[in-house]
């Protein structure tokens, strides 16, 4: 499925640009190259680089991506758990956190977790492209404390116009997951519920509970 290009007002200053980005901290904001001008090959820069940050693109401007040993072990654990769930039921492929989809021409995302069925991807795929124009068919992010909330609403936007079909945002510090089926259509659920792959993943059903604990657990099993 080819990426959505979509065409944004221009900003004038750094307070309009700051605001763009949902008013995420300053320090995510990255000052080379210049907001505005940079590049696909800039993400690829970075992520090849000494300190290999991870840099969304976003209309322009790279975006340093949050992360912690918390968030990185839930999207392991989820990671696994998918991959399992293929072993059994082989539709699609999984990615982690260092995996970029490049969503249209200035934009580029990189989800906690990814899950892209077989049938979307491009005839001749290249599975060495670095930042694959591919949509994936779900998108997980586990929030950080440095994601706002309007942040995450911009990048829920960026991914239905794209057309993924799914995503879901877990919340360690609530231990909820909330569920987008569109950008006006969710559902939270608790650590109480089930995840349910719908249509996406068929058959696949994690207990919300029992991933956060699996994940966090901090000694062996009794």
């Amino acid at each position: 499925m080819a990426p959505v290009v979509a065409q944004r007002m221009p900003v004038r200053t750094f307070a309009e640009l700051h605001e763009r980005l949902g008013g995420i901290p300053l320090w995510r904001i990255m000052a080379d190259p210049p907001p505005g001008t940079a590049t696909v090959d800039d993400v690829i820069r970075y992520c090849d680089g000494n300190d290999k940050r991870l840099c969304e693109l976003i209309d322009g401007v790279l975006v340093e991506k949050v992360m912690g040993q918390e968030e990185s072990r839930l999207a392991m654990r989820l990671a696994y758990l998918l991959l399992t769930y293929l072993e059994e039921n082989d539709i699609g492929i999984v990615s982690g956190a260092d995996g970029p989809f490049r969503l249209r021409s200035s934009q580029v995302r990189f989800p906690d977790v990814a899950f892209l069925s077989y049938d979307r991807l491009p005839e001749g795929a290249d599975p060495h492209a670095k930042v694959p124009d591919w949509v994936p068919s779900l998108a997980v992010e586990i929030l950080s404390e440095g994601n706002t909330a309007s942040e995450m609403a911009e990048k829920l936007s960026d991914y239905f116009e794209a057309g993924v079909e799914l995503v879901w945002y877990a919340d360690p510090v609530t231990r909820t997951v909330r569920v987008h089926q569109s950008s006006e259509l969710s559902t939270t659920l608790t650590d109480q519920d089930e995840l349910d792959g719908g249509t996406v993943l068929p058959g696949f059903r994690l207990s919300i509970g029992e991933w956060f604990d699996s994940a966090l657990r901090m000694g062996p099993t009794e």
